[in-house]
This record gives structure tokens, C-alpha cells and sequence, in this order.
């Protein structure tokens, strides 16, 4: 259990607690935030109050949120395309529209669920029981390669790489519109959206260090096909930078067009080739998840 603490503002006089709180509070929903208020786990000078309540602008809120219950997650027979396994790890080929790890709303059909039948006990548990192995993570509608720990140790040793940034993640995607350079870098601060809790945004007073380096590797009438290799790993780093350049992916349903002229699942991004150091015997391992179909189709349509 935890308690959030806020002292309420001139400015925000006359607003709703729950929009308030939203805010203060992006991890959580605005529907949890109304639950917490219906629960009386949130007190303004004091006093339970409810979603309802028009802050005064000059009072003391006090939020109470209770420990999550981690709920039994499953083994289930999901087919895995495995790129490579052994007693430390493996990598897999994640298709499009599978959530990596088990959250509010998806608690079966994840990766997850599918390792857990597959490697029965033997997944790394430092990230506990929501996301034993998981190491790293992509977008539920991103496709490619997803290196996945079996022992404490791989993962320890993974998680160093990954925060020296050594690991090698190259990333294949479609973006709006041509690129006029060949090449270039995005070095931008990631955070969270300072209004809207679903997205992401360059934020340079809290974001943290986000680098994404990309190229082209072919130009179309209204298109272009980049490769992205990634020095960090934010939450929708590449979708985020990419739009920053006024060239959001194809097929981004937040952060591009509210119309795709191409019936896709979301944007077009696969990670197609990840490299590190083996964890056990340092030698450098490098695998390559081919484009899916759908993609492969879309480049050989696009005008």
C-alpha cells in the first residue's frame, strides 16, 4: 500500500478530482482513480470525497493505493516461432497483435502464457510472476525479434547490455512521407505525455535519454522505407522520434494519421535483427526475424 500526497493549487480551482488526479497520477486509469474515490481511498482536507467533487483550489489531498493482487497467470499452448534456444535463453519471433506480457485487460494470449507452457519452470523470475524472462519488450503490434531469459543470471547479464546500450537492435519500418536525407539521429527525451496517459512524448524536462538513429533504404511516391537502430529502448521510442520529424509510421494509430489508406493492425514496425553476448560463453550471437508477409506485401504495392 501506498499514499500520494498533493496540495491543490489557485489554478485548479473549479476541476473535477478525478481529471485532477489523472494527471498527477498518469500510471493509473481515470477509471482506477474513480474506483479509488468510490472506495473512499481518497481524502480531500480530510474527508472521503467522490469523483464528483469541484476542488476548492486550496486543499490538502491525500490518495491511498492499495497493493496489487497479482493474479495466477497460465500456461497456454500458443505455437512460438523460436530464432534460438538454449539453457540460458532463447529468441523468438513475436507476431503481430500479441501482447508481450500480461496487464489489466490481457491476462491470457501473451507471450507470457505461451513461454510459460513452453519452458514450463524454467524462465528468469527477476520481473516477477507478470513477466517471467522478460528482459526487454516491443509494442503489441510490432513483429520481430524478442530475446526472452531462462535463468536469473542471463537476465542480469542481459540487463547489463542493455544498459551499456551494446546490444544490437535494428528495426525495419514505413514512415509517411519521403525523407530527403539519407540519414540521420534523433537524440530527444522520452516521457510520458503530460495530458494524455496513452502515449509518449519528447519531454525534455523529465523525459529520460532516448537515441534512434536511422536510415533509408528506399524511397516511394508518398513513402519511405527506413532502417532504425535504436541506442535505447523507451516506451515507443522509435514511433515517438519518427513523428517528432513530422514522419510518424504507417499505419500508427496514435501518433499518426486518424486515417491509414491501408488496411493494417497498427503501425509498421518489425525488429529484425538483435546481437548481444552470449550471458554464459561472451560470444556474439546475432539473429534475424524475416519481414512479416504483411510487410513485404505492403512494399511491393506501395507506388
Amino acid at each position: 500500500m501506498k499514499t500520494e500526497f498533493f496540495e491543490t493549487e489557485r489554478e485548479s480551482r473549479g476541476q473535477r478530482i478525478d481529471k485532477y488526479l489523472s494527471v498527477l497520477l498518469p500510471e493509473l486509469s481515470r477509471s482506477y482513480i474513480q474506483k479509488l474515490l468510490k472506495d473512499g481511498q481518497v481524502l480531500a482536507d480530510g474527508k472521503a470525497v467522490k469523483a464528483n467533487y469541484k476542488l476548492t483550489g486550496d486543499e490538502e489531498i491525500l490518495v491511498t493505493v492499495p497493493d496489487a493482487k497479482e493474479p495466477d497467470i497460465l500456461p497456454e499452448n500458443i505455437p512460438l516461432d523460436i530464432l534460438y534456444e538454449d539453457a540460458d535463453l532463447l529468441v523468438v519471433n513475436k507476431p503481430k497483435g500479441m501482447v508481450v506480457h500480461p496487464a489489466a485487460g490481457h491476462y491470457s494470449g501473451t507471450l507470457v502464457n505461451a513461454l510459460l507452457y513452453h519452458c514450463k519452470d524454467q524462465l528468469s523470475g527477476i520481473n516477477g510472476v507478470l513477466r517471467p524472462g522478460i528482459v526487454h519488450r516491443i509494442d503489441r503490434d510490432t513483429t520481430g525479434s524478442l530475446l526472452v531469459c531462462k535463468t536469473d543470471a542471463a537476465h542480469r547479464a542481459i540487463a547489463e547490455q542493455l544498459k551499456e546500450h551494446s546490444i544490437n537492435r535494428r528495426y525495419r519500418a514505413i514512415v509517411h512521407g519521403v525523407l530527403k536525407e539519407e540519414e540521420g539521429t534523433v537524440n530527444a527525451p522520452i516521457g510520458r505525455h503530460p495530458t494524455d496517459r496513452k502515449k509518449m512524448a519528447i519531454n525534455e524536462k523529465n523525459g529520460k535519454e532516448a537515441v534512434t538513429h536511422y536510415r533509408v533504404l528506399q524511397r516511394f511516391r508518398q513513402y519511405t522505407y527506413i532502417e532504425c537502430v535504436l541506442e535505447t529502448g523507451r516506451t515507443h521510442q522509435i514511433r515517438v522520434h519518427m513523428s517528432s520529424l513530422h514522419h510518424p509510421l504507417l499505419g500508427d494509430e496514435i501518433y499518426g494519421p486518424a486515417r491509414c489508406p491501408y488496411p493494417l493492425q497498427g503501425q509498421t514496425l518489425h525488429a529484425m535483427t538483435l546481437g548481444f553476448l552470449h550471458p554464459t560463453t561472451g560470444a556474439y550471437l546475432e539473429f534475424e526475424a524475416p519481414l512479416p508477409a504483411y510487410f513485404q506485401e505492403l512494399l511491393e504495392k506501395l507506388p
